[in-house]
């Protein structure tokens, strides 16, 4: 099928956490057949901060942050068999969502697909006028980045006809163990950008157990933390590139996950940094939020905390020996079950299914 998606950027991970989403995903499905235009604006730097270049499975339309460019990409929506309006554009999100919606073929598939679900549902719940109310009715499917149940059930009450979680997940050709690299040695390290619904349980999770342990060395990588008064042991890199990833992964003793205050809540919502420290064979501690268990055992695949003393109390008991363990088996563990080749598979399957119920034929070959 020729899918036409509508996103923040494939480009650049820059104030972009979908980035690893979207190229693990894409890669697949392109891999499968499906041939693949992705459209992103010129906007918040993000292409000053490309991590790569435009790759072979998708081609990439950067339209300059105008009405005018605006209105010519969306016209190229009629253009393809499936229309993708992905959340978090950040810029014209509404017109996009409504344009490429009026722009789709009628026996195009639409579909919204929500990467930060509990986010834009909780939007969507205080504002009666949101363009996503006068949108479901229109839409085939809304797929999500995760939430499970919780947002499967508050979607479709909302009026999708369908919502279905495609969980983030590891290409391990991507993401994987790579030699230790000297400035990114670390007892803990935390990779997120400063964004108003992590900040509190950052300061809750990494900061106050920096705290608690002024012998250790701790690595806050992301953008938005200068200016921000850290404990002594703190050292801020900035940005990260995700080429960089794997050795900030790989070299710490631990790495932490911490999710955002609405995926925490809702819980069934494993961020990319955790496929990605896994399929390293990092030492991941998470904080605390229902479904982990889908994903990764507590306890052997991953260390769960409920709060900063707790993180504090995981790295002071770690070895280097037992990190590594759990590291191996958390790496086992994703590359067998979580891949973006399970996920591409979910996605061409629902292609089909949705295709068919349609009347249409599905040309995309099958790859097992």
């Amino acid at each position: 099928m020729k899918i036409a998606f509508y996103g923040s950027s494939l480009l650049s991970s820059y104030w972009n956490g979908a980035a690893t989403y979207y190229r693990g995903l894409l890669s697949d499905l392109a891999g499968r057949g499906h041939t693949i235009t992705f459209y992103e604006p010129d906007a918040f730097d993000r292409q000053q901060h490309r991590d790569i270049d435009p790759p072979p499975y998708a081609a990439v339309k950067v339209y300059p942050a105008t009405p005018e460019a605006l209105r010519a990409v969306v016209a190229e929506a009629a253009e393809a068999d499936v229309v993708v309006k992905a959340s978090g554009v950040g810029i014209f999100d509404d017109e996009l969502l409504e344009g490429v919606l009026a722009a789709a073929r009628p026996d195009a598939i639409r579909i919204f697909w929500d990467v930060d679900a509990p986010a834009t549902l909780s939007e969507i719940k205080e504002n009666p006028g949101h363009a996503l109310h006068r949108a479901l009715p229109a839409l085939d499917l809304v797929l999500t980045y995760g939430g499970g149940p919780p947002v499967i059930a508050a979607y479709e009450g909302f009026g999708a006809c369908r919502c279905i979680p495609i969980y983030n997940a590891l290409d391990p050709a991507t993401h994987h163990p790579v030699p230790p690299e000297p400035r990114f040695t670390a007892d803990l390290a935390f990779l997120g950008n400063r964004l108003p619904d992590r900040e509190a349980r950052v300061e809750a999770f990494f900061l106050d157990a920096a705290a608690r342990l002024p012998e250790r060395r701790f690595l806050l990588g992301g953008s938005g933390w200068e200016g921000r008064s850290l404990p002594a042991n703190v050292h801020h890199l900035g940005h990260v590139y995700t080429r960089e990833h794997n050795a900030f992964n790989t070299t710490p003793l631990a790495v932490l996950n911490i999710a955002r205050d609405s995926m925490a809540a809702v819980g069934f919502s494993p961020a990319t940094r955790v496929f990605e420290a896994a399929g390293a064979g990092a030492c991941l501690i998470t904080d605390a939020w229902e479904g982990i268990e889908l994903f990764l055992e507590p306890g052997t695949e991953v260390l769960v905390a409920r709060d900063g003393r707790e993180v504090a109390e995981h790295v002071a008991a770690l070895t280097p020996e037992r990190a590594r363990a759990i590291g191996t088996a958390a790496r086992a563990r994703i590359t067998a079950e979580h891949t973006y080749a399970r996920r591409g598979a979910e996605v061409d399957a629902i292609l089909r299914a949705e295709a068919r119920r349609k009347g249409t034929l599905a040309p995309a070959r099958s790859v097992a």
